[in-house]
């Protein structure tokens, strides 16, 4: 790309009115996108001041480009991209925390929008509640004008408006956890009880939680496909994003001062989530995350490349069929089993390269939701989850960190320490699986004292460790 003029922003950027912490791939591929499209329809001043808490790296992608960058959607036919023009700024809270506070206490800023994934929440795996004892909580209690969690800064942001009078914000968490405003609503409840109780009395009756549904097949970028955008439009873009085309954003109806028109743009607005949520954890990520251990172990670098095996697209159809759909209650307008062959095609999408190395990460977080509650729901029914128990025994030998060649597995995993461990110390497939699911961070009470659970796991293990994954896969 040397030589080619850097992308720019020509005219002004739009007036802030959403703050979004966590200004990933999958915010550029998702939230500013259907933001864009509803400022394009409506108007209003939406635009997005983007904060990262941690790493530098999209500000110093975006900010060059004075905020702008082409979100790419990836087809059989090639790139079509689009330019963005949403977010307005990308600021990095740790250089100048009170500033960000101060953004956020702006009175003009009518939205706080989360996409920090699991790990971001500082949520207790125990209690489902905040971890009191989290380094970055036992941080921003102390020193709560400097916070480095997200809760803390939605607290402090939330007690200088009720300060001044300027009113709440609603909090929207765009993360695949469940009930996801639920969740970030306690947590910050729980937050700011530790410091006043009027403070948490003003959160609760101002501000709002809204949970919802996000989905698109959002694949980490590659020097190839930069490059390719290049050839395309002519300029340097370090901050694209590439995406398909489907995308699907339900929304709960709960605002505390207005928000952009994301319906006229396409998103779902309902009364409840739930069922939808429910439904694209367990038929979509559920999926993926077995796609991903499995066919990591089987060689298939992409999703795309382990559904081109037939054995593992036919086990994908099993699991919904008979493991997963029977759970679900059933979303308002969906059709569970045509969403189901839409989620097939999108796998099958040879332009979107999904990474099984990628899903695979922090499958700590991800197995709870994901795998392990669909498992519970069906013991309880007395249902058999074949599918679903080799996909928990493929993540055993996954975090063992060796594939089946004897080469080493790169995981990562906020417990990849303590999995590895657990693993070099286990003589035998039932003393390693014992081990694993003894983790009372990932495995609840229920599962680990089930004594049929884990022996159906181990004998999974065994036939992954004699046969190997893609030998397993076809047996089923």
């Amino acid at each position: 790309m040397t030589g080619r003029a850097r992308l720019s922003r020509s005219g002004q950027p739009p007036k802030i009115g959403i703050v979004h912490l966590g200004p990933g791939a999958f915010f550029r591929a998702f939230n500013a996108p259907f933001t864009q499209d509803a400022m394009d329809i409506a108007g209003g001043d939406w635009g997005i001041l983007a904060v990262s808490l941690r790493s530098p790296a999209a500000r110093d992608a975006l900010s060059p480009q004075g905020g702008v960058y082409h979100a790419v959607t990836k087809q059989d036919g090639g790139l079509a991209p689009r330019l963005i023009k949403a977010v307005t700024d990308v600021w990095v809270a740790p250089d100048d925390p009170r500033a960000v506070v101060e953004a956020m206490a702006d009175a003009d800023v009518r939205i706080v929008s989360l996409t920090i994934t699991e790990k971001g929440y500082c949520k207790s795996a125990e209690t489902g509640g905040l971890d009191l004892d989290h380094p970055d909580i036992v941080h921003d209690l102390a020193s709560r004008d400097q916070p480095v969690s997200v809760v803390g800064f939605i607290v402090a942001a939330l007690m200088a408006r009720k300060t001044r009078g300027a009113g709440a914000f609603t909090v929207l968490s765009c993360d695949n956890l469940p009930s996801n405003g639920a969740l970030v609503r306690r947590l910050v409840l729980e937050f700011a009880g530790q410091i006043d109780s009027d403070l948490t009395e003003w959160i609760e009756t101002h501000a709002t939680f809204p949970s919802t549904m996000v989905d698109r097949i959002t694949p980490a970028t590659t020097e190839t496909d930069l490059d390719a955008l290049a050839q395309l439009t002519g300029v340097q873009d370090d901050a694209a994003v590439f995406h398909e085309d489907f995308r699907q954003w339900v929304i709960e109806d709960s605002f505390a001062a207005g928000r952009p028109a994301w319906d006229e743009a396409g998103a779902q607005i309902v009364p409840s989530v739930d069922a939808h949520e429910m439904m694209k954890l367990r038929c979509l990520n559920g999926t993926h995350s077995m796609l991903a251990y499995l066919g990591y172990l089987a060689g298939y670098e992409t999703i795309a490349d382990t559904v081109a095996d037939l054995a593992f697209a036919a086990l994908c159809e099993r699991a919904w069929r008979e493991e997963i759909i029977p759970t679900l209650p059933p979303p308002e307008g969906e059709n569970v089993h045509i969403y189901c062959d839409t989620l097939i095609a999108r796998y099958r999408d040879t332009s979107i390269r999904h990474r099984t190395w990628q899903i695979a990460m922090d499958g700590s977080q991800k197995l709870p939701q994901r795998i392990l509650g669909t498992i519970a729901d069906n013991i309880a029914a007395g249902r058999a989850t074949p599918c679903l128990i080799l996909t928990v025994a493929a993540w055993m030998r996954y975090v063992g960190g060796i594939d089946e060649q004897g080469a080493p597995i790169d995981v990562r995993d906020p417990l990849a320490a303590d999995l590895r461990a657990a693993c070099d110390a286990s003589d035998g497939t039932a003393e390693l699986v014992s081990e694993l699911m003894s983790v009372a961070a990932i495995f609840p009470a229920g599962l680990r004292q089930h004594d049929a659970f884990r022996n159906a796991v181990a004998d999974a293990s065994d036939r992954l460790i004699r046969d190997g994954a893609q030998a397993t896969v076809r047996s089923l």
